[in-house]
């Protein structure tokens, strides 16, 4: 039996009335253009985009402590888009927005046509928005 993808992630974050802008802003002109609201199973409320073929959850932390890629958990999370001029045009608005760029938009040896830009959300957490091409994003 095969899968047919990642249905969502959820991302507990520092502040969600931070949080929620930054992400609505970045996945927008991704294709992720619905939010709806979920109770989570503490009570609390978890924000989703809705994209194609699935969902970002953004949740306010409940433990203190800051992200580190490398404990045990998500290292980053990699969003596909349809062309590099997406890529360039999602970095242009991160550098207008003050977001840190780990690496600006380039070709990695990753796979063959591999471009990316690999950046931070305001809480540190790894984001990447990546073209393959023949990729369906």
């Amino acid at each position: 039996m095969r899968s047919t993808g990642v249905h969502h992630v959820d991302l507990a974050v520092g502040s969600v009335e931070r949080s929620l802008p930054f992400y609505r802003d970045l996945l927008g002109p991704l294709g992720y253009h619905r939010i709806s609201e979920v109770e989570g199973e503490r009570g609390e409320t978890i924000w989703y985009f809705i994209g194609p073929g699935s969902g970002v959850g953004l949740r306010e932390a409940q433990s203190e402590g800051t992200y580190d890629r490398y404990r045990v958990g998500l290292h980053h999370l990699a969003f596909e888009a349809v062309s590099r001029a997406v890529v360039d045009e999602r970095h242009d608005w991160l550098v207008e927005t003050g977001a840190e760029i780990e690496t600006p938009p380039q070709e990695y040896g990753y796979q063959l046509g591999y471009y990316a830009v690999f950046f931070y959300d305001p809480d540190g957490i790894k984001l990447e928005i990546v073209h393959v091409p023949g990729h369906a994003a």
